[in-house]
């Protein structure tokens, strides 16, 4: 899977007014395909929070994050809010991925799939990496026995190259 998202941390504040001299500064970090929607979504959660809106605010920095380890797969556990057709239900979902970015797009994905929820209604509120003692959810504890293989069926023998022929009368025997 292509993974358009990526992982921002956004610090914003209030304006320096007479009052507040320098304000209080806050951190998110947001997943988004580029820039310009990490700092939208910023201001979008950080009216919800705190009594602080975009034309009375700055972006004091915008950092791309990058994984640590992204040749290793991991289990991340996911903790988000959604707004359904119904109401808004909170939610923990897990993903065994190789980035932090790759499970928030799997869990998009999901959440499209499954409950029909769009990427505006879907909140994520905190991701995490689970340790595999801690993971909760039978569909990836499975994948976690040292002894995990997949079956291969269907396979075709492989003929050598002067004992192929390039037109055969019958299908091949792919059963073993």
């Amino acid at each position: 899977m292509v993974c358009r998202l990526n992982e921002y941390q956004v610090v914003g504040r209030k304006l320096p007014s007479a009052e507040d001299a320098s304000p209080k500064l806050y951190r998110m970090r947001i997943f988004a395909p580029n820039d310009v929607v990490a700092k939208s979504r910023f201001w979008y959660f950080l009216k919800k929070l705190r009594k602080v809106k975009k034309a009375a605010g700055e972006i004091v920095s915008l950092n791309q994050i990058s994984e640590k380890r992204p040749e290793q797969i991991k289990n991340f556990g996911i903790w988000i809010r959604y707004d359904s057709r119904s109401g808004t239900h909170n939610m923990y979902k897990e993903y065994r991925e190789m980035s932090r970015v790759e499970a928030v797009a799997h869990c998009y994905q999901d959440m499209a799939s499954r409950h029909r929820a769009r990427f505006r209604s879907v909140q994520i509120i905190r991701v995490a990496e689970v340790k595999d003692a801690d993971v909760r959810r039978q569909y990836i504890k499975q994948l976690l026995s040292k002894d995990l293989t997949f079956p291969l069926p269907h396979r075709i023998n492989k003929i050598a190259k002067e004992h192929r022929a390039l037109y055969i009368a019958k299908r091949p025997s792919t059963f073993y």
